[in-house]
């Protein structure tokens, strides 16, 4: 082998891995996402989740044998025996190939970059295009299958559509008869199992068309199994199960229908054991029981994932390496391809997964809508059931994974109504998946052009446009490395929600309106307040330290199960604060002169602490309420529950203003012999009507969260 060719592919090959690593930076996304936005799985988590069953997929499930020219873009003129015979038009289209690969993976790196979801499949789809366009010219022949790039701009809109669809029906499914049930959690036991077939009948099907097609056609071509049972016929097929020629064959639906059988069984008796009600990863009830079943469906994505994009990097690399690895420079229609390669491919998916797969993870998990698990189950089976749908011969439309998911978690975004969709971000996306085809396609051209068809040029070319890429990337900053993804990887923990930690700051507030109330009844009883002062000052200490908290927390975590932005959780944080704000008040106040040394007076003045302190105590089981409500799968149930208690919490407002008008009534009667102390106790009386008023606002700030 010639010294040039030589360099060429090792070049080839590094191409090859970068292409694998963007293909796990971006898509990986597709899969884990959804999980990131519902707390499901912390990010490191899924990360790790992700890497293992990419590399899964790709390196066990993927085909042995590939197309060489991928997805059938192009036309290539192959013989009886299925090479092309002009040594010059083989090793055009294997620069070429070349050429695709370095541009798709450079918008890809652009995309990702921007935390912007693509397709890898279009991506080099595009790549392909724009050197067919070149090759067209050079060879004065017709080489793009137009029909085909048809069907592809066509999954653009189709794909995202038909995700959308399936996932908010699927979501309003599971809200009409769960999520709206006046006993929830009774219902989702039995309903759960119930609902868990189709979702396994569906993955069981996409596991044995799509991510083990691969181990399915070896295992044909070994004689164990016969492929035509498990597998649809590729043409001139028929719906009829029973059939040679099926789409649907009948071992495969039974093997599906046992899959579904034994995984509703499962979640059966393990419903009957387990206390759903238990908070267990920050979820309990409903909720709960979707958290499983959306990580079981975001591990089947990652898997098939890994099984069919690991071609997009290795698949043109199978051609490269086919052309220049054999004397006579051919091209075969199809090239076995080599352990090194599957595994090349499948360990750079994995570190893409591990390095930059975090930037898109946000988008489709944060940025589009407020994601929960139920939310997220759904879109996950809206989009598993559109790939299959799509993948399966009667259709046969090369759809993105990502156009599908993104579609997906839109429609469940829209079940909660159009305003929980951010059109601005899902807009971005839309106009970075429409400029795939086209970018790649002009990033192919400019690098195959430049090549001028010369393995020579493209030796210089090539290592020029990796100091570049490399040099963005390097600008870019703010990376996740491999050794901080894995720190997290065995650690258990507690995956608490802002909420979660807004109703533990209500606490720390109630703790300190009690210790108010024990400085009211010393001061009203004679005896020295210091201490609970003391206690008090602290507890409003403790509550601000626990607020600093909250307001970091939400810094890096903006989806709290319900819709709501940034500035109104952190408006409702500030109403709660000043409870805690106003009762130091009410304690410092007691610490500036005598009372009105009057015993009604007092009797009035602790009633009237009683009576806020009440107030405080409904408030604290209102936010408990609210915490149960985004927690447990935003239930009818629970909204009711929660739509009760802040009316409680205004009955309770309303029951400590007619004691404070009664206490004040009495002071301003009783108190032309010590103006100044009864006007001091009139001073404490309003500050502890604040810390009522304050309750009563915080609590009604809830009120528009119920609506949404």
């Amino acid at each position: 082998m010639e010294p040039l060719i030589l360099i060429l592919i090792g070049l080839s090959i590094v191409v090859c891995a970068y292409m694998a690593w963007n293909i796990g930076a971006n898509d990986v996304a597709n899969a884990m996402g959804t999980s990131v936005g519902s707390r499901a799985l912390t990010l490191k988590q899924a990360v790790i989740i992700a890497a293992i069953f990419e590399f899964a997929g790709a390196f066990f499930a993927g085909d042995a044998v590939t197309d060489t020219v991928r997805k059938g873009i192009l036309v290539v003129p192959f013989n009886d025996d299925g090479v092309v015979v002009d040594t010059l038009l083989s090793q055009d289209i294997a620069l070429g190939f070349i050429a695709a690969m370095m541009a798709a993976a450079t918008w890809l790196t652009i995309a990702t970059r921007m935390g912007l979801p693509v397709s890898t499949t279009h991506s080099i789809i595009g790549g392909i295009i724009g050197v067919g366009l070149v090759l067209e010219v050079k060879w004065e022949m017709e080489l793009i299958n137009w029909e085909k790039v048809g069907q592809v701009v066509m999954s653009w809109v189709a794909s995202p559509l038909m995700g959308a669809l399936i996932a908010f029906f699927s979501y309003m499914i599971i809200k009409k008869t769960v999520l709206d049930n006046d006993d929830p959690v009774s219902r989702s036991k039995w309903l759960a199992p119930i609902l868990a077939f189709p979702t396994f009948f569906v993955l069981g099907l996409a596991l044995q068309f799509k991510a083990l097609k691969g181990f399915i056609s070896r295992a044909d071509s070994n004689g164990w199994i016969d492929k035509s049972n498990w597998l649809p016929a590729k043409e001139n097929g028929v719906f009829n199960p029973y059939a040679e020629n099926a789409w649907l064959p009948l071992n495969a639906l039974f093997l599906a229908a046992m899959i579904g059988a034994i995984a509703s069984l499962i979640l059966y008796f393990v419903l009957r054991r387990v206390d759903i009600e238990e908070e267990v990863r920050g979820f309990k009830g409903v909720e709960r029981i979707f958290v499983w079943l959306q990580i079981i469906t975001a591990a089947y994505v990652a898997f098939a994932h890994g099984a069919n994009d690991r071609s997009n990097a290795i698949g043109p690399m199978a051609a490269v390496w086919d052309v220049f690895s054999n004397p006579e420079l051919q091209l075969a229609e199809q090239a076995p391809i080599p352990l090194w390669l599957v595994l090349l491919g499948s360990v750079g998916i994995a570190i893409g997964v591990m390095t930059w797969g975090w930037r898109v993870m946000e988008t489709i998990g944060k940025k589009i809508t407020d994601i929960t698990p139920t939310r997220g189950f759904a879109a996950e089976f809206g989009a598993a059931t559109t790939i299959l749908i799509f993948s399966m011969p009667f259709l046969a439309v090369p759809v993105s994974t990502t156009h599908t998911l993104v579609g997906a978690v839109v429609g469940v975004g829209l079940a909660g109504g159009a305003k929980a969709v951010d059109f601005r971000v899902f807009g971005k996306i839309a106009a970075s998946w429409v400029a795939s085809v086209p970018v790649a396609a002009f990033g192919a051209i400019v690098l195959f052009v430049g090549s001028g068809g010369s393995v020579l040029n493209m030796i210089v070319i090539l290592p020029i446009s990796f100091i570049a890429v490399g040099y963005a990337i390097w600008k870019s900053g703010g990376e996740i490395h491999i050794e901080d993804a894995l720190s997290d990887a065995s650690q258990d923990r507690l995956i608490v929600s802002p909420f979660h930690k807004f109703h533990e700051h209500a606490q720390t507030v109630e703790v300190t309106v009690n210790h108010m109330l024990k400085a009211v009844n010393d001061a009203c009883d004679g005896n020295d307040p210091s201490q609970a002062i003391k206690a008090t000052i602290e507890a409003e200490l403790e509550a601000d330290n626990v607020k600093a908290e909250l307001r970091k927390m939400v810094s890096d975590d903006m989806r709290f199960g319900v819709q709501v932005g940034m500035d109104d959780f952190l408006h409702m944080v500030s109403r709660q604060d000043r409870i805690a704000d106003y009762a130091q008040n009410v304690a410092e106040q007691l610490a500036f002169r005598d009372l009105f040394d009057d015993d009604e007076a007092k009797i009035n003045l602790k009633k009237m602490a009683e009576a806020v302190a009440a107030t405080v105590a409904t408030y604290e089981d209102t936010v408990n309420a609210l915490r149960e409500f985004t927690i447990s799968g935003e239930t009818k149930a629970a909204r009711d529950e929660l739509a009760k208690q802040i009316k409680e919490v205004n009955l309770m407002e309303h029951e400590a203003d007619t004691v404070e008008a009664e206490a004040a009534r009495y002071v301003f009667s009783n108190g032309d012999d010590s103006p100044l102390a009864a006007m001091h106790m009139y001073r404490v009386l309003q500050r502890l009507d604040d810390v009522a008023n304050a309750c009563e606002k915080a609590a009604n700030a809830f009120i528009p969260l119920l609506s949404k």
